[in-house]
């Protein structure tokens, strides 16, 4: 990656590791040799086998750190951890996202609204990410380079809904991207080398998307190692001026 040739030793976090895209960045950022340290979070370990077993193989340059992302004291405890060992990190993906679980299911109609479910689709999908923004700052307040890039999703752009339903994602995603938007103006006065951006990775073959895969176009259906490698590539071409923006798979702009 373009911003990681400049750095000799780049340290990544990945948040939302044990499984699908952040597994999958994992496994592809470790075959990486400019890359120091990798350090990864999961929030069920039963779910986390694939990740610890890489962490075996790659200790010490690969550290999982069990995270729930809805809460906040976790938060400050993990980047506590690894302030203990870095006073710096470089590249930082949160891909920890809510379509479903349980009886939490996306709403066909409103319905099916419950504020329970739509509380719960905000926790995850769109407070998780701003507070991990707030706590990466002493992280981030050096002068490399730097991403902080965060896992959105198409269905959170408003000048793009023209089917309706799914509101508790949509409206989550949309939530994200303000957010995120709203945390690279500030960063770009506290730590101006960072680069934060949301990212739409297209349809993946993942358990978050399978229930939802029938009317999915093959060709528009995407292993995890070909959204990966698209999302890196996108991530590569960053430039300062991209900073808060909403950026596709294949490197367009999206509309709010």
């Amino acid at each position: 990656m373009a911003f990681i040739d400049e750095i000799s030793h780049a340290n990544v976090l990945i948040v939302g590791a044990s499984q699908g895209i952040g597994l999958g960045f994992v496994k592809k950022l470790l075959q990486d040799e400019r890359i120091a340290k990798i350090y990864a979070t999961y929030r069920k370990l039963d779910l986390t086998s694939e990740l610890i077993t890489l962490q075996d193989e790659y200790s010490p340059r690969l550290t999982c750190l069990s995270l729930d992302i809805t809460d906040e004291l976790q938060i400050t405890e993990v980047l506590q951890k690894i302030s203990d060992e870095t006073s710096k990190l470089h590249l930082v993906i949160n891909c920890v996202g809510l379509l479903h679980e349980g009886n939490l299911q996306p709403e066909k109609s409103l319905r099916q609204i419950n504020s329970d479910n739509l509380l719960r689709y905000f926790q995850v999908n769109s407070i998780g990410a701003v507070l991990l923004a707030k706590h990466l700052l002493p992280l981030f307040r050096h002068t490399d380079k730097s991403i902080f890039a965060t896992i959105s999703a198409k269905l959170g752009s408003i000048g793009d809904n023209q089917l309706g339903g799914w509101y508790g994602y949509r409206a989550s995603k949309t939530a994200l991207n303000m957010f995120m938007r709203t945390v690279a103006i500030e960063y770009g006065r506290s730590c101006p080398q960072t680069t934060v951006v949301t990212l739409h990775p297209g349809t993946t073959d993942t358990s978050l998307s399978r229930p939802f895969q029938k009317n999915v176009a093959a060709e528009k259906l995407f292993t995890v190692e070909r959204t990966v490698n698209q999302l890196l590539t996108v991530i590569e071409q960053l430039q300062a001026g991209d900073s808060g923006q909403f950026f596709s798979w294949d490197g367009t702009r999206l509309p709010w």
